[in-house]
């Protein structure tokens, strides 16, 4: 069986096992079904996700003329502090960022590779954990718009880390850590703008993923670079496929990348 189309980020179900979903312009493949499969992925042409140009992509899925230009690419999206809308105030569409920013955001707490804290709007929960391989996250704050979320993450980021080291997510071999303790231990940290949005009484959402074998040493395929790879499909976590030779292909850092699959 083949597919063809544009890869963007594959869509999530969450439940007992997360339920993962790539969506091309005539295709919906439900990917948790090719679990223990061979696929051939085969590297096509280069298709911004905004003007939908052949053009080479820049980051986010975008080509270079459209990420500099659309609000989508903001420097508020990476930077949630850097968000302004609830001044009034204008970076490229006001409009645009009033519909983001000035929406309920929550600060969370996220054990992947090791605990991080992190920003994401509340319509994006557990959606955003699901993403970065969490085995475990928590809100631990809930602001009414974009700024004080952003300010907060800035804060805590004295504390407690902002990234995850994506091979040891993928390796699974992050501690079982007690993310109530982590919560607790930051109240103290959090601005005096955002104390009165502090959650004291929720408790962690568990993930778990659709893995059957870990990589030990995980190698990142490069479709560009290769133009094909063939392998194993083994197992899916945050935005990786996990192939039975230890290759990893991240589906979130292709956007953009136009591919065809082929199931074996």
């Amino acid at each position: 069986m083949q597919y063809q189309g544009v890869l963007t980020k594959m869509q999530t179900e969450f439940g007992e096992t997360i339920q993962y979903f790539l969506v091309f312009e005539s295709d919906f493949i439900h990917v948790n079904q090719l679990l223990n499969k061979t696929l051939n992925i085969q590297f096509i042409k280069q298709q911004c996700l905004n003007c939908k140009n052949d053009r080479n992509i820049y980051r986010q899925g975008f080509c270079k003329n459209c990420f500099f230009d659309i609000p989508q690419a903001a420097d508020w999206i990476m930077k949630p502090e850097l968000s302004k809308a609830h001044l009034d105030i204008e970076d490229r569409d006001l409009e645009y960022e009033k519909s983001v920013q000035l929406k309920p955001h929550i600060v969370y707490l996220a054990n992947s590779s090791n605990i991080k804290v992190g920003v994401t709007r509340k319509s994006q929960v557990p959606t955003r954990w699901i993403d970065q391989g969490a085995n475990n996250a928590i809100a631990i704050v809930e602001t009414p718009n974009r700024y004080l979320a952003g300010i907060t993450e800035v804060a805590l980021k004295q504390h407690v880390a902002d990234k995850t080291n994506w091979r040891e997510m993928l390796k699974n071999t992050s501690k079982n850590e007690d993310l109530l303790a982590f919560r607790d231990s930051l109240k103290s940290s959090i601005p005096a703008e955002a104390q009165p949005y502090f959650i004291a009484s929720n408790m962690p959402t568990e993930i778990n993923f659709p893995v059957h074998q870990y990589p030990e040493k995980p190698k990142s395929l490069n479709i560009i670079k290769s133009q094909s790879y063939t392998g194993k499909l083994v197992g899916i976590k945050g935005q990786y496929l996990i192939f039975d030779d230890d290759t990893v292909f991240n589906i979130r850092s292709n956007e953009g990348n136009v591919v065809s699959l082929n199931i074996g």
